[in-house]
């Protein structure tokens, strides 16, 4: 099942060419989620502004989605897309974000943080890699203000993840990131559904998401967003949108710091 996350942006400048209608992510990790492959359960989630995709689904689950939802396509790769099989299928979807790497979709800035480790069969975790990736980040957002979203496979130490697994803990050179950055969202895969209590929280002003299968998040204007009791789903509450005024988004070549 299609989990459901309903948020109020706290920057009111990318809806106000949507007449009211939210920003919807359709964010995608690890496994394709059954009900994807139904025509009608998809009907059912459309229009879909934006795939986010955080890792361990190769190129044929994640063209068939894009494809299937006629939305662009932003993801990164986790510690199973191998660079052999990859290569193999590189022409089915677009190019995966780089670490660190910042672009900007439907208003909103991303960035995206790809397995800081061994891109092969061994897949090893690299704890250097990932502080160099947070470090790195946190410099090319340096002076800014306004909200962000990060994406990557693994979650940041503490939040979303095993501590007691050595393989499915976070990295602390993320949960600096995150305290350093405050993004408003963490989109993260690779922590077993069944492993965690809750497959979104919010810690230190940051709603993070276990995205796992899917997650369909609705992102409305500030103060727009209906309430708990008016929506048929009932999706999960989000936090209260920032009261101060976020500084004004760049261009998007001024986001990317890299080719």
């Amino acid at each position: 099942m299609t989990k459901r996350l309903v948020l109020e942006w706290p920057d009111h400048r990318p809806f106000r060419a949507r007449d009211g209608a939210p920003i919807k992510i359709l964010a995608l990790s690890d496994d394709l989620e059954s009900t994807l492959t139904d025509k009608r359960n998809r009907a059912a989630l459309q229009p879909i502004d934006l795939i986010l995709g955080c890792g361990d689904l190769d190129y044929d689950d994640l063209a068939y989605v894009a494809d299937a939802m006629d939305a662009p396509l932003v993801y990164v790769r986790g510690n199973h897309d191998f660079k052999e099989s990859w290569e193999a299928k590189a022409d089915t979807c677009p190019q995966p974000l780089g670490s660190p790497f910042l672009i900007k979709r439907e208003g909103l800035a991303i960035g995206g943080l790809e397995w800081p480790g061994q891109h092969s069969r061994s897949a090893g975790r690299s704890e250097i890699g990932a502080w160099r990736q947070a470090i790195s980040l946190s410099a090319h957002w340096l002076g800014r203000s306004a909200p962000l979203i990060v994406i990557s496979h693994v979650p940041p130490s503490g939040a979303g993840d095993v501590p007691t697994d050595p393989y499915h803990r976070g990295f602390e050179g993320y949960a600096w990131a995150m305290r350093h950055l405050r993004p408003f969202l963490w989109l993260h895969g690779h922590t077993p559904l069944a492993a965690t209590r809750d497959w979104h929280l919010n810690t230190q002003g940051t709603e993070v998401v276990n995205v796992t299968g899917a997650v369909l998040i609705e992102l409305w204007a500030p103060g727009s967003a209906p309430k708990a009791a008016d929506r048929t789903d009932q999706p999960a509450a989000g936090r209260a949108a920032e009261p101060a005024e976020p500084a004004p988004l760049a261009d998007e070549p001024a986001l990317t710091p890299k080719p």
